[in-house]
């Protein structure tokens, strides 16, 4: 069956839009700018991961935060994790903002290169 999608081009991604995903990515949400290009497979590796590694580090503040004001009423303190889960927490973030910035630097070469192959034809000059 064919529906005729095989011989349709890829859409250009544009420059703007390459530096728009480079932003979020970057600043605001691992994976997210990835998914906002199209790249949806890489995006959901890097959003999963970002957010385990975030919700670890929640987690292991939650934790650190209660001893911490537990010790503070004078009650005996839970036993220290050692923050075992904080520094996994951080390792998996910081993966996946690595790993972000490598599909967001893709990003860029992509649109300039689709940029540069783009023939700059002026418009012709129409007699008046």
């Amino acid at each position: 069956m064919n529906t005729g999608e095989e011989n349709v081009p890829p859409k250009i991604l544009g420059q703007s839009k390459a530096i728009y995903c480079f932003v979020v990515n970057q600043l605001a949400t691992p994976g997210l700018g990835s998914i906002i290009a199209k790249r949806t497979v890489v995006g959901t590796g890097q959003l999963i991961l970002a957010l385990v590694g975030f919700f670890m580090i929640m987690s292991w503040m939650f934790k650190y935060f209660f001893s911490m004001a537990q010790t503070q009423i004078g009650e005996p303190a839970p036993e220290n994790s050692s923050g075992s889960m904080g520094k996994w927490g951080l390792i998996f973030f910081g993966a996946s903002w690595a790993w972000a910035l490598v599909t967001s630097i893709s990003l860029i070469r992509q649109a300039r290169n689709e940029f540069a192959g783009q023939q700059q034809v002026p418009p012709p000059i129409a007699p008046k």
